[in-house]
């Protein structure tokens, strides 16, 4: 897993190696990195780097530092450099002295309308809030793509939230350790390359889950294995209302290779006759044995579905609560006395969900959605997956995956309903809370893009993918 660090936390870790390494040592190697990547970026982009134009924006402090070192050593390969100093008075000193030795020279805001490149050392880590009015002027006029240092200007570094004018950056280069703001606003970030400090760090805030850790924790039929041992799940879902709802949910979890699914509902009949190896039945009662249940995708609010959220509560296996059996426990919270506090429950709410379950608790949903979903877990002893473009996934130990999409295509209709069958699945199968909804959102990802294909894509088409995604990811 990759580790992801607060800006304290890779503070703290850098004091002991720049005690002990040369005055000004570790900015230039930062430096050196950013030139590398800014001239990757523009021979991808202009076929060349030579004679190319690139435009500093420079703050103050040790960022802006960072982006004249770098455009000194563009100099080097004959690259026409210009710094827009936004803090003249308080320009880092030896950079700018550097950069001038090197022939850059100082220019105006209008340069950055001729340039190929921009490189972004407006502000640091320590910075917070939106780019202040003169560098937000500058910044409007850019066209050209942007390398920024350690992050884009104007972007919260610990929880990426955006809240007036910032950077969007084609490429981020970073220092020491990877922090929140390049997955909670990868879109800002783009690209984000990490050089490695040697940093001796404490335990991250979070995670992210690679392709690879996917594939190891992915249950994949043995010799030995039947429908049994693979995993059984049962999914309550769907109703006369929404009968698709039951159908996305179900297919989803045979397509995440459990071993046998069982559905209960009343959209029975439509579901056999979309997945016939399905054991459909109208009753919980009747639908027989299960490792793990999925409940509320369509199901509704009347007493009949509460009557059902409270049994499969009270079944003493893994449940994944979605959609309506959210909005059942934030109205009934009484429905928790089913369960036995021993077995694991994971909440799959989207912000609305989420503030209907989490406020009578004095929790709320603001910028810093990690929190947000750690105080919830905390509170009701449950995992949360918290949806959004940025997938947050936390479980009352303290632990957090964080699963960033890289489009949109997920923002339909009957997408959620999806995610849960898939997650059903993988409980099923053993995987713990957290571990099964982190390997579902990076597959649930792979899906979207793949049933996309660049266009806007149903709920049904993500579904029809699933099986795509999970051996590009396992094979």
């Amino acid at each position: 897993m990759l580790g992801v660090w607060t800006t304290t936390a890779v503070r703290e870790a850098e004091r002991p190696v720049l005690a002990a390494t040369a005055p000004g040592a570790l900015m230039r190697r930062a430096a050196h990195a950013v030139a590398l990547h800014a001239a990757r970026l523009l021979d991808r982009r202009t076929g060349g780097v030579s004679g190319r134009r690139v435009v500093l924006l420079v703050g103050a402090g040790d960022n802006g530092g960072d982006a004249l070192w770098a455009g000194a050593f563009l100099r080097r390969r004959s690259v026409g450099v210009t710094a827009v100093l936004l803090a003249p008075d308080r320009a880092h000193a030896e950079g700018l002295a550097a950069f001038k030795r090197a022939g850059g020279r100082v220019g105006t805001p209008e340069g950055v309308d001729f340039a190929d490149l921009v490189i972004d050392g407006i502000v640091g880590l320590s910075a917070r809030g939106p780019l202040r009015p003169g560098a937000a002027a500058v910044v409007a006029r850019v066209r050209a793509p942007v390398v920024a240092v350690d992050l884009p200007s104007g972007v919260d570094p610990d929880t990426g939230a955006v809240t007036g004018p910032a950077v969007t950056a084609e490429v981020t280069v970073t220092f020491g350790g990877h922090k929140p703001v390049h997955f909670l606003a990868s879109a800002r970030c783009g690209e984000v390359h990490l050089v490695d400090l040697g940093l001796d760090l404490p335990p991250p805030r979070f995670s992210v889950l690679s392709a690879d850790d996917v594939a190891a924790a992915w249950p994949l039929p043995e010799s030995g294995d039947d429908k049994y041992t693979q995993g059984v799940v049962g999914v309550a879902a769907g109703s006369s209302t929404y009968p698709g709802a039951a159908v996305l949910s179900v297919g989803a979890a045979v397509l995440a290779t459990s071993g046998l699914t069982r559905y209960a509902g009343s959209a029975a009949d439509e579901v056999r006759r979309r997945w016939p190896e399905v054991i459909a039945t109208g009753s919980l009662g009747d639908a027989g044995r299960v490792q793990a249940w999925v409940a509320g995708p369509g199901m509704g609010t009347g007493k009949a579905a509460r009557d059902v959220l409270g049994d499969v509560l009270g079944a003493g296996v893994p449940v994944c609560a979605d959609a309506d059996a959210i909005t059942l426990l934030a109205a009934h919270p009484d429905l928790w006395d089913a369960r036995d506090p021993d077995v694991p429950v994971l909440l799959t709410p989207h912000d609305r969900e989420f503030a209907r379950i989490a406020e009578p608790h004095g929790i709320g949903l603001g910028a810093d959605r990690v929190t947000a979903a750690l105080e919830l877990a905390t509170a009701l002893s449950v995992t949360v997956l918290l949806k959004g473009h940025v997938t947050v996934i936390a479980d009352p130990s303290g632990r957090v995956l964080v699963n960033a999409a890289r489009s949109h295509w997920l923002a339909t209709a009957g997408s959620g309903d999806v995610l849960s069958g898939v997650i059903g699945a993988l409980l099923a199968a053993g995987l713990d809370p957290l571990l099964a909804a982190g390997c579902a959102a990076f597959v649930h990802v792979r899906a979207g893009e793949s049933a996309a294909r660049g266009a806007p894509a149903p709920a049904s088409a993500i579904v029809s993918a699933l099986s795509d995604a999970i051996r590009s990811v396992v094979s």
